[in-house]
């Protein structure tokens, strides 16, 4: 692989060094820079100290070490030439630097607070007990108090909010920089800073700024927020901008310190003052001070196990009857079971308002991505800072507010705002390095060499390759095999905006070595909306005619059934069917979380491999066979997601999954008589699945479904249930399942899948370094067959198909439901899960399996 990658042109050496994270990533410029790096610990117990003040003296330069007690300053300003270390309950340390070069500093500070020496990011050996401590006392004080303090307890709120999202890139020194590949891009080192989480010159490349109205009642318990108004820097041709911008947001959540769960990340924080906090965390006094005039305790925490989803650091907490905390400052513990994250630091300031009211003044959150989690590697820090203005507090507000469905609603023109309007709305005006990356992200766009390499980026991310107006690909579908075409190739595309952006074209050929036969597909779309088809919301006019192979009953989420990794099958699989299918489809869908589709399809599904269509009865003794089975369909499918989001690929959605749930709809109506079709029937599903955050022990993600067909249909058009015979573990199919093995007139199905984030593996020395994750899962499948659709009792429908030694392939859910379980270990190498599957009921069906090993590719934090 390393030799392809080399021989491969100067686009893609450039794409691989500056596309990290779906951005273009960048250098550092470095002349002759004094670097000062180093670890601070504690003297007598060599354990880690968090946020120790780091300044260059007679300078206003400094940082803070982070949660493991390491820093990094770039030193712009000699002063007196020595760097002072400074935290409360420790005495200051002094000591000299040398100019012009990287040095490291590494310190060991002594105590001078008796408690001190048990809030490290490693807790100490000695015993820690809750009872008698007079910090545990403390943090069930702020317990006790929190619906008190926390704005969720007031009748009303609503305030202004302005957010600014930033993505820097770090850590790349003179010879990255100095590349050949970078020739045409120097102007891109001319917007440098300095991050604050690690001291590191970083390169800013990607703002998002939003200013938005924020209204808040108790009962009925909502909040709503109105964007005012969004700006990003624009990616659009390259990447689903808005898709990004979603998912960026899910990564940086509103951190809201009073809840008993804290979401970032895609994860679940256990709160430090969650109720189970004491059990969770240490806590200790570390010192009293004045903040704002208010005399408060610092209080430091820090959790008992390192690699659990928990927070270390200190919070200011009041010494008055209110208990509230004025400050919070936090991070996450090195060994955390967190994937790619290199550090993190969280800052919350609460000042009270005009109503005497504690409200958030400060609200900042830090993360440092690294893929590989070393010092020296490159790596993307991103920054997220909220201001707020304007707050009302308990004034009534109109119910109109409230009426939406969605909590985030986009108002008018909320993309389109133009600089009169931003330079009204921030806070507080963007610093020259914060205006530069919108003209940096337009001029590089402009440069030829950029545009080849995210055309390649195109192909390698998202399979497809823009020739002109249109698009070949996607290329996963080129190449595969099945038993029945044997070899296949395929070949297509698809039309884009700029050629026309109301009608769109898209097609595909293949062709099968084996049967010999040619298959294709082409739709013309009309498009209603003003978004392109590929992006959200949908709103479209489709005509589309199919020629295909099929596996009866398999319909695949998010990737082609000719997928090459989707090939390899265990088994036999030769059943198949060769579909023609001419639909006519109208699609709505709409930011409330609302959607329809309503649907016109003529399908005539022709037996192919060694399936047949052979009815039970016979005529003068000759079997009766037919070669194809034919309906006509009309359907309505009502899908409800409230607040859903998800990033928009080229030819798939990937969602990004909130705590929110969705349900789903479909009614179909089969139509003898009309272009071939022979059956009259009726067939309603429904659907709903919803995660549910279990923290600490991790989240489960639950599915349910049932349907009912009324009227009388031959097994293709009954519900044969999704079964896999892949080697990868699909998450809303039948594992150990064979394909076409069961199929009913009216069923019922659950699955249950539970994450439990390393809970167990965590508290195992040794393996927890491994920072695995365990997974059980559960499904189970309820049906029936009602005689009228049985060809066991009636003779004018098909044959359930057999195998070669006339064994029945094909059966009802008559004897129980299906169940199987299975137990997986994910974040293996950080990519990959394998999951042991055990089948637990109709294990005398013939070519079954009880056991089955399968895997699947996942990348998460």
């Amino acid at each position: 692989m390393k030799r392809y990658l080399y021989n491969l042109p100067q686009e893609i050496k450039f794409l691989k060094n500056i596309f990290f994270f779906l951005l273009c990533s960048y250098a550092f410029m470095a002349q002759s820079q004094t670097i000062i790096k180093g670890k601070i610990s504690e003297n007598k117990t060599n354990e880690a100290i968090p946020f120790v003040n780091v300044t260059i003296l007679g300078t206003s330069q400094g940082v803070q070490s982070d949660v493991n007690g390491n820093f990094t300053i770039t030193v712009k300003e000699y002063g007196s030439g020595k760097v002072q270390f400074s935290s409360v309950g420790y005495r200051n340390e002094i000591k000299p630097f040398k100019k012009d070069v990287t040095q490291t500093i590494s310190i060991r500070l002594t105590s001078t607070t008796q408690n001190l020496s048990e809030v490290v990011v490693k807790g100490k050996k000695e015993k820690y007990r809750n009872k008698d401590n007079p910090a545990v006392a403390l943090i069930r004080k702020v317990i006790d108090h929190k619906d008190d303090n926390r704005k969720e307890g007031l009748e009303y709120y609503q305030y202004e909010k302005y957010e600014k999202l930033q993505l820097d890139l770090s850590n790349i020194d003179d010879a990255y920089k100095n590349k050949k590949i970078f020739k045409n891009f120097q102007f891109i080192f001319d917007n440098l800073d300095t991050a604050k989480l690690t001291g590191k010159v970083s390169l800013p490349l990607y703002l998002k700024e939003t200013v938005s109205d924020v209204y808040f009642r108790k009962s009925p318990k909502e909040e709503k927020s109105y964007i005012k108004g969004e700006k990003k820097v624009g990616l659009e041709q390259f990447l689903d901008n808005n898709g990004m911008g979603a998912y960026l947001n899910r990564m940086y959540e509103d951190v809201n310190i009073y809840d008993n769960n804290i979401s970032l990340l895609s994860q679940q924080f256990i709160s430090p003052i969650s109720p189970l906090s004491p059990t969770f965390y240490r806590f200790v006094i570390l010192d009293t001070l004045q903040h704002d005039g208010v005399k408060c305790i610092n209080l430091g925490f820090s959790p008992r196990n390192q690699a659990d989803f928990a927070f270390v650091g200190t919070m200011y907490v009041a010494m008055d009857s209110s208990y509230a905390v004025r400050r919070i400052k936090m991070g996450v513990p090195k060994n955390i079971n967190l994937n790619f994250v290199m550090g993190m630091e969280i800052e919350q300031e609460f000042q009270p308002t005009t109503d005497k009211f504690l409200m958030l003044a400060k609200d900042e959150i830090m993360i440092e991505f690294n893929l590989f989690k070393t010092e020296n590697s490159r790596g993307v820090i991103g920054k997220r800072a909220v201001s707020f203005r304007n707050y009302k507090l308990n004034n009534p507000i109109d119910n109109e507010y409230f009426k939406p469905i969605q909590k985030n609603v986009l108002t008018e023109n909320a993309y389109g705002r133009d600089e009169i309007f931003w330079n009204q709305a921030r806070h507080q005006q963007l610093s020259k390095v914060e205006t530069n990356i919108y003209q940096m992200a337009d001029s590089i766009q402009k440069v030829p060499a950029f545009k080849r390499a995210m055309k390649i980026a195109g192909l390698f991310l998202f399979g497809y390759s823009e020739f002109g107006t249109f698009e070949i690909g996607p290329v996963n579908t080129f190449y595969s095999f099945n038993p029945v075409e044997g070899l296949r190739l395929r070949l297509g595309g698809r039309t884009m905006a700029k050629l026309n952006p109301r009608l769109y074209f898209e097609t595909y050929m293949a062709y099968g070595f084996k049967d010999e036969r040619w298959k294709g597909f082409g739709a013309l779309t009309y498009n209603l909306g003003k978004n392109s088809i590929y992006e959200f919301p949908n709103n479209y006019l489709r005509v589309s005619y199919q020629d295909e192979v099929r596996i009866p009953g398999q319909e695949l989420q998010f990737v082609q059934e000719d997928n090459f990794l989707l090939s390899f099958k265990r088994g036999v699989n030769d059943k198949m069917t060769y579909n023609k299918v001419l639909r006519v489809d109208y699609r709505k869908e709409s930011r409330s979380g609302i959607s329809y589709e309503i649907g016109l399809k003529n399908l005539s599904q022709e037996a192919a491999g060694s399936l047949t269509f052979e009815k039970v009865g016979k005529l003068d003794g000759i079997p009766i066979t037919d070669k194809s089975v034919t309906s006509t369909e009309l359907s309505f499918n009502l899908r409800f997601a409230p607040n859903e989001q998800f990033y928009q690929g080229k030819n798939y959605r990937i969602p990004i999954i909130n705590k929110y749930p969705i349900f789903q709809a479909r009614y179909t109506l089969g139509i003898a008589n009309i272009l071939n079709s022979g059956y009259n029937f009726h067939n309603i599903t429904l659907r709903a699945n919803k995660r549910f955050f279990i923290s600490p022990i991790g989240f489960t993600d639950v599915t349910a479904e049932g349907g009912r067909i009324f009227g009388k249909v031959p097994y293709p058009l009954l519900m044969i249930h999704r079964a896999n015979q892949s080697y990868s573990y699909q998450l809303e199919s039948y594992n150990l399942m064979n394909f076409l093995e069961f199929v009913s007139d009216q069923y019922a199905g659950l699955f249950v899948d539970h994450y439990f984030n390393g809970f167990f593996f965590n508290k195992i020395p040794l393996v927890k370094k491994l920072k695995l994750r365990e997974i059980i899962t559960f499904k189970a499948l309820y049906g029936s067959l009602s005689d009228k659709n049985n060809p066991n009792v009636n003779p004018d429908l098909y044959k359930f198909p057999t195998n070669e030694e006339g064994q029945v392939l094909t059966h009802s859910l008559s004897n129980g439901p299906y169940m199987e379980a299975s137990i997986g270990i994910g974040n293996i190498l950080k990519f990959f899960r394998v999951d042991l599957v055990k089948r637990l009921s109709y294990l005398d069906n013939p070519q079954v399996s009880e056991y089955g090993i399968r895997g699947r590719f996942k990348m998460d934090f």
